[in-house]
């Protein structure tokens, strides 16, 4: 498994390495802990105010894990022009899946599109994601 150390270590050489450490502790971690804020300021020489901020900041980050699944529903305009607000009831009508709006996947003409981890859905509709949130 990887450590918060060996994140550090990937990125000692970096120069502006914050964003991509932070990244990969979300990614690793599923969150970015105070803790972990903490070390990364000393490694970086920041204080944990300016790390703090930039965790803040952007909403991908996460303080604390989550322990549902998260889709991330594309709200932007080519989206909502093929259809996506009528899958938000859909979506929000459940509480298994932590479902979070993100704008624009770059999936303009397959969409509506979802993320979920890594892995992208598109030309969804009200059968397609039920499925999708059934299968998280």
């Amino acid at each position: 498994m990887i450590s918060l150390a060996d994140i550090l270590a990937e990125h000692a050489e970096r120069e502006g390495p914050l964003l991509p450490i932070l990244h990969d502790v979300q990614k690793v971690f599923g969150h970015v802990s105070e803790e972990a804020m903490r070390e990364i300021a000393h490694a970086l020489n920041l204080t944990r105010a300016e790390v703090y901020g930039v965790v803040s900041f952007y909403h991908d980050f996460r303080t604390e894990a989550e322990t549902r699944p998260v889709l991330k529903l594309c709200r932007a305009e080519a989206c909502k022009a093929r259809g996506v607000e009528a899958l938000v009831p859909v979506a929000e009508g459940q509480t298994r899946v932590k479902v979070e709006p993100i704008y624009c996947l770059g999936l303009c003409s397959v969409g509506p599109a979802a993320l979920v981890g890594e892995t992208v859905h598109a030309r969804l509709d009200s059968r397609r994601l039920t499925a999708l949130l059934a299968s998280l």
